[in-house]
């Protein structure tokens, strides 16, 4: 690939990946907007993402999707396990705490992948990312210290548990390269259905609400997901992780503004020190030469 080429998919990468944490940064304002009950909320937004990803995947691969999901295996239906349930817990997070804490706490998801990778893969984990990651453990005590009451730690338990999902998927990912996303992202939104059916009650939401339900699987979830893929060919992957960033970011300021949910001092002072570790780490990998990694 030539340079200039090569810039111009750098480009195409940047505002791919952009363009789906704006997508995903809207997760919390929708929540706040849909008036069914959590796992109601599950339930469509998963039904919404499985039809949307599956006839995404059956234009691209010419109306092969069963094929292409039974040849994902067991490492792709293990990382649909782990997507259905960070989605899930996502939902339910939201439900009982603020979404600053949910988005902010969720964005440990990279140092909990790093810490998986050398546990289960024997990645070699860089000194630096050790101090970034006690450095954002230290900022999420801060931010459960601050939670005013049970109802909301447990909120933030569960975005816990929602960004440990994501990482178990990133390295499952990592594990089995060959697995295609968009299969096992459409298994796993059909896996939240099932798992939503029983507790949900699809009948209970208006049209208003069937509305935001399909923009939250579609738009937010479904459409994110594939841009962050495609975009996240064309970068590298600090890049792409600090790109990521936004949505912690955003996510609280677009539910500030429409319906007035301000976060707490702990939650900004906890926040501030995730976001600014993940920063500072990933922008240190990306100052790093690529030549001194092939001289080692």
């Amino acid at each position: 690939m030539t340079a200039p080429a090569s810039a111009r998919s750098r480009r195409l990468g940047f505002w791919l990946v952009t363009a789906a944490a704006v997508c995903w940064s809207s997760g919390g304002l929708i929540a706040r907007l849909v008036a069914t009950d959590p796992w109601t909320t599950v339930f469509w937004r998963s039904v919404f993402c499985a039809g949307f990803l599956s006839c995404t995947v059956a234009i691209g691969q010419r109306g092969r999707v069963g094929r292409l999901v039974r040849d994902t295996g067991w490492p792709g239906l293990l990382m649909a396990a782990c997507f259905a349930t960070a989605s899930t817990c996502f939902i339910m997070a939201l439900a009982r705490t603020s979404v600053a804490n949910t988005l902010i706490i969720q964005s440990l998801a990279p140092f909990i992948a790093g810490l998986g990778g050398w546990l289960c893969l024997g990645e070699r984990v860089r000194r630096r990312t050790w101090v970034a990651m006690g450095a954002a453990l230290a900022g999420a005590v801060v931010m459960l210290w601050g939670s005013p009451g049970a109802g909301s730690r447990v909120g933030d338990g569960l975005a816990l548990v929602t960004a440990t999902a994501f990482a178990a998927a990133t390295v499952v990912v990592r594990w089995h390269r060959t697995v295609a996303m968009p299969a096992a992202a459409a298994l796993a939104a059909g896996l939240g259905a099932i798992l939503a059916i029983g507790p949900a009650a699809p009948s209970t939401a208006s049209p208003r609400d069937l509305a935001l339900l399909a923009l939250f699987g579609i738009g937010q979830l479904g459409t994110g997901l594939l841009l962050f893929t495609r975009g996240a060919r064309l970068i590298p992957v600090a890049e792409a992780s600090l790109i990521a960033v936004l949505e912690s970011v955003l996510g609280p300021v677009w539910v500030w503004l429409v319906v007035g949910e301000r976060p707490g001092v702990f939650s900004l002072a906890g926040g501030a020190v995730i976001l600014s570790a993940l920063v500072a780490h990933t922008a240190a990998d990306l100052a790093r030469p690529p030549v001194r990694e092939r001289a080692d």
